[in-house]
C-alpha cells in the first residue's frame, strides 16, 4: 500500500504543479501570452531605423531653386515624397487621412526673393499628434532643408561676417545609435511578463475559492499559512524565473541588445520582481475572495503600469499622484535597476536605492498576503463554506429577449458590471494621470565652462532661463559631468570649449558640444530642442549687436549665414503634449479590452443558460453591449478630451457612427471567442496581457512605415487597430468620415465576419451541449 504524502511545502507545490499542467487557461496565460508578446514586439521593432515617412510638397514657385530644395527633401533617408499638391488644403487632407506625416510649402517668388537677399521662408508642417513619427519627420525636414539652404549660401558671393555665431552639436553618449526599438523591446517585455505573473498568481489562489478547495490547500500545508502560500507560488516562481532569464539571454544573444551591468544584481532584481507580483496577485484574491473580481482588480493595478513605471513618460514630469502610486509598484523600481545596469552599466552603489525599494515592496506584499491568508485560514477551519447562489435561468426568445437578458446579466453579475460600467469610469481618470503634465520642463543638465568668459556665462544663464532645461550641475571637468550623466542626475552635458568668446568675436563659428543621454526618446528630443533653441536665441542676440533683433542689420547678418528661413511648424497637438498623443489612442484600446473580456465572459454564462437561438442571441447581445457602452463612448470621446484639454475637432455624430461599428465588431469578436471558453474568468487571463503588444501593432506608438507588412496585417484581427486610426483622426485631427473611409470599411468587414463566426460558434456549442 502506497504511503500517504506528508503535509508540507513539497505536497503543496506538487499539488499546484499538477493543477498547472492540467489547466488549459493557466498554460495559455503562463506560456502563450509571453510568447505572443515576444513574437509581436520583436517583429514590430525588427526595423529599428524609421524610413519612408510620407511628405507632401506644395511648390508654389516651381523654379530651379525650389526644385533643388525639394530634391534635398527627397534625398532624406527618413522621408518619402508621396504627393505634389497644388495647395495647402490638399496637403492638409493628405495629412488628416494618414497619407503623409508632413508637408513642405515653398512660396511663390521664392527664387527671386532668395537672389534679392530677402531671406524668404520655407515652411515645413508635421503632424505632431503622432509624436514618434513627428520627431523623425521634423528632424529629417530640418536637416534636409537646412542643407539645401547652406548650399544656396555657398553659391552666393562670400561676405565678411560681422560677428561669429554659436552652433550646438549633439554627441550622444548613451544609446549613440538612437536605437529606440532596442530600448523599447528591453523595457516592454518585462511590462507584459509582470502582468502575466500577477494574473497567474491571482488565478492560482482565486481558484481555491471558486473551483478548487481552500480546505484541501491548507490541509496539504498542515494548516501552516506560510507553507501554503510558499508552496502554491513556488512552481510559478520557478517558471517565471526561467522566462525572465530566457528573455535576457535572447535579447543579448539573439537580438544583439548588449547588457553592460552587473548580472548577479539583475538576477536578484528579477527574482524580487517575480516575488513582488506573485504576492500582489495573491493578495488581491485573498482580499476579495472572488476570482473574477480579484482578477479585475489585479488588472486595474498592473495594466497601466507602463505609464506609472516611467518608461513612456519620465517620472520627473509626472504629477504627485502618479509619482506616489508609481512608487508603490515594484515594476517602477525594477525598470530603474534594469535601465541603469543594462543600458548604462552603472556601479552597484548607484542602483542601490531602486534595488532596495524593490526588495522592500516584494517583502511587504508577501507579508501582507501571508497575514491575510492566516486570517482566512482561521475562519475557514471554523466554518463550513456556503456555496454561491446560482443565478436563475430566465428564458429569452428573439432579439429583444437576448437584449433584455444581457442587460440582466450585466446588472446582476459583479464582474461584468465592474468591467462594462464601472471600469470605463475608473480607467478614464486613473490611466491618464502619469501623462497629464503633458510636456517636460526643467530637465536637469550639467555644464562644463572651460572658457570662463562673459559669453560663456551668458550661455549658462540662457540655458538656465530656458523652460525646457535647467543647469543642475556645474562640473569642473567633463569626466565629473559624465559621471553625473551616468547616475541620472543630468541628461546632457554642455561643454563650453576654451576660446569660444574669442572665436565669436573674430567672426568664426563656435561649436558648443552637447553630450547627451538618448536612452529616453521623449527626454532626449525635448532636451536637445530646448538647448538648441536657447543657444540659437543667444546667437541671434549676438548678431543683433545691440540692434533690434527684427531689424534690417540682423536680417542681413542672418541672410549671409542662411539665405532662406526654415520654419518648422507642428500641427495637431502643436505643443507636443504626451497625454494629448498617447491617451486618445489608449482610450480606444481600453474600451476594446474591457468589452472583449466582458462580452466573452457573458457569452460563457449566456450559452450555459441555453436560451434563445444563435442568430437572435448574438445580435441581441451585440445591441445590448452597444447601449451599455454609450455612456463610456460619450465619456472617452467627448467629455474627457475636453476635460483634459486635448484637441477635440471631430463631429460627435461622425464619431458615434465609427465608434458604434467598433463596439459591434468588438462585441461579436468577444462572443465568437467566448463561446469556446468553459469558465467566465478565462477571457481576463488570455486577453489582458495582450494589451501592450496590441498598442504597438496599431502603428500609432511606433510608425507603420517601420512595421513589417505581415505584422500590420495581423493587427487588423483586433478592431482597435482600425478604430484607433479612424477615431483619433476624426477627433484629434478633424478628419471627416470620408477621409477615414478605409478604417470604416475595415470595421464593418470585421463586424460582419465576427458576427458570422459568433453565430456559428454559438450554434455549434449549443448543439454540443444539447447532444452531450
Amino acid at each position: 500500500m502506497r504511503r500517504a504524502a506528508k503535509p508540507g511545502f513539497l505536497l503543496v507545490a506538487r499539488r499546484e504543479w499538477r493543477w498547472l499542467l492540467h489547466d488549459r487557461a493557466a498554460l495559455i496565460l503562463i506560456f502563450g501570452v509571453p510568447l505572443f508578446a515576444f513574437a509581436v514586439l520583436t517583429a514590430v521593432f525588427s526595423h529599428p531605423v524609421i524610413r519612408g515617412l510620407g511628405v507632401v510638397i506644395v511648390d508654389a514657385d516651381r523654379s530651379e531653386t525650389s526644385r533643388a530644395f525639394v530634391e534635398q527633401v527627397a534625398g532624406s533617408p527618413g522621408l518619402s515624397i508621396v504627393e505634389r499638391a497644388g495647395d495647402l488644403a490638399s496637403a492638409a487632407r493628405a495629412i488628416r487621412s494618414g497619407d503623409a506625416i508632413g508637408a513642405v510649402y515653398v512660396p511663390a517668388d521664392f527664387e527671386r526673393d532668395l537672389k534679392a537677399e530677402r531671406r524668404p521662408q520655407i515652411v515645413a508642417f508635421y503632424n505632431q499628434q503622432y509624436l514618434t513619427a513627428a520627431g523623425i519627420a521634423s528632424s529629417g525636414l530640418s536637416d534636409s532643408l537646412t542643407a539645401a539652404a547652406s548650399r544656396a549660401a555657398a553659391r552666393a558671393a562670400p561676405k565678411a561676417p560681422r560677428i561669429g555665431s554659436l552652433v550646438a552639436e549633439t554627441i550622444v553618449l548613451v544609446n549613440p545609435e538612437k536605437n529606440y526599438a532596442q530600448f523599447l523591446l528591453r523595457a516592454l517585455l518585462p511590462m507584459v511578463i509582470h502582468v502575466v505573473i500577477a494574473l497567474a498568481a491571482g488565478y492560482a489562489v482565486g481558484s481555491e475559492f471558486h473551483r478548487r478547495s481552500m480546505r484541501t490547500w491548507l490541509a496539504c500545508a498542515g494548516g501552516n499559512p506560510i507553507v501554503a502560500l510558499a508552496g502554491k507560488l513556488a512552481p510559478l516562481f520557478g517558471i517565471f524565473f526561467v522566462i525572465m532569464l530566457s528573455v535576457a539571454l535572447i535579447l543579448e544573444g539573439l537580438l544583439g541588445i548588449s547588457f553592460k551591468g552587473n548580472l548577479p544584481m539583475m538576477i536578484v532584481a528579477g527574482s524580487l520582481l517575480v516575488i513582488g507580483y506573485l504576492a500582489l496577485g495573491a493578495l488581491m484574491q485573498l482580499v476579495v475572495r472572488d476570482l473574477a473580481t480579484g482578477l479585475g482588480l489585479t488588472g486595474l493595478v498592473v495594466s497601466p503600469a507602463f505609464g506609472y513605471a516611467g518608461v513612456g513618460f519620465p517620472t520627473l514630469g509626472m504629477n504627485a499622484f502618479a509619482q506616489l502610486w508609481g512608487a508603490l509598484l515594484p515594476l517602477r523600481w525594477y525598470m530603474a535597476v534594469l535601465l541603469g545596469q543594462a543600458a548604462r552599466g552603472l556601479p552597484l552603489s548607484d542602483s542601490a536605492r531602486p534595488f532596495a525599494a524593490l526588495a522592500v515592496l516584494a517583502v511587504l506584499y508577501a507579508l501582507l498576503a501571508f497575514l491575510r491568508l492566516r486570517a482566512l485560514a482561521r475562519s475557514t477551519l471554523r466554518t463550513t463554506p456556503v456555496p454561491e447562489p446560482t443565478a436563475a435561468v430566465v428564458a429569452s426568445h428573439g432579439i429583444g429577449g437576448a437584449f433584455a437578458g444581457e442587460w440582466r446579466r450585466v446588472l446582476g453579475d459583479r464582474g461584468a458590471f465592474i468591467l462594462l460600467v464601472l471600469g470605463p469610469l475608473v480607467y478614464g481618470f486613473y490611466y491618464p494621470q502619469p501623462y497629464l503634465n503633458q510636456i517636460l520642463r526643467k530637465i536637469p543638465i550639467a555644464v562644463v565652462d572651460n572658457d570662463l568668459s562673459e559669453l560663456s556665462r551668458g550661455i549658462v544663464q540662457t540655458l538656465d532661463a530656458s523652460g525646457a532645461v535647467k543647469v543642475a550641475i556645474r562640473a569642473e571637468t567633463l569626466a565629473d559631468a559624465r559621471a553625473a550623466l551616468d547616475r541620472g542626475e543630468a541628461f546632457a552635458v554642455v561643454g563650453i570649449p576654451p576660446g569660444t568668446q574669442r572665436d565669436v568675436l573674430k567672426g568664426t563659428t563656435a561649436h558648443i558640444p552637447i553630450y547627451a543621454d538618448a536612452t529616453y526618446l521623449f527626454i532626449f528630443r525635448t532636451m536637445a530642442n530646448g538647448i538648441a533653441v536657447a543657444i540659437n536665441t543667444l546667437s541671434s542676440e549676438l548678431a543683433a549687436g545691440g540692434a533690434r533683433t527684427d531689424g534690417s542689420l540682423v536680417k542681413a547678418t542672418l541672410a549671409a549665414a542662411s539665405p532662406a528661413e526654415i520654419l518648422l511648424q507642428p500641427i495637431f497637438n502643436p505643443v507636443g503634449g504626451y497625454a494629448s498623443y498617447i491617451v486618445p489612442a489608449a482610450f480606444v484600446l481600453i474600451l476594446q479590452q474591457m468589452l472583449l473580456i466582458g462580452a466573452s465572459m457573458l457569452t460563457v454564462v449566456a450559452l450555459a443558460q441555453g436560451a434563445g437561438g444563435a442568430f437572435a442571441g448574438v445580435l441581441g447581445r451585440g445591441v445590448a453591449h452597444l447601449t451599455i457602452y454609450l455612456p463610456a463612448l460619450a465619456l472617452y470621446f467627448i467629455v474627457l478630451p475636453r476635460f483634459y484639454g486635448f484637441s477635440a475637432l471631430g463631429h460627435p455624430l461622425q464619431l458615434f457612427a465609427l465608434a458604434s461599428v467598433f463596439v459591434l465588431a468588438t462585441s461579436f469578436m468577444g462572443q465568437a471567442v467566448g463561446a469556446w471558453f468553459k469558465h467566465p474568468e478565462t477571457p481576463t487571463l488570455i486577453f489582458l496581457g495582450t494589451s501592450l503588444p496590441q498598442l504597438f501593432m496599431t502603428g500609432f506608438s511606433w510608425p507603420r512605415e517601420a512595421i513589417p507588412k505581415p505584422v500590420l496585417a495581423a493587427g487588423y484581427i483586433f478592431p482597435s487597430d482600425l478604430a484607433i486610426d479612424g477615431i483619433v483622426r476624426i477627433n484629434q485631427l478633424g478628419a471627416s468620415l470620408w477621409e477615414v473611409v478605409h478604417d470604416c470599411r475595415g470595421l464593418w468587414a470585421l463586424a460582419i465576419a465576427y458576427f458570422a463566426l459568433a453565430v456559428i460558434s454559438a450554434f455549434l456549442v449549443r448543439r454540443r451541449l444539447v447532444h452531450g
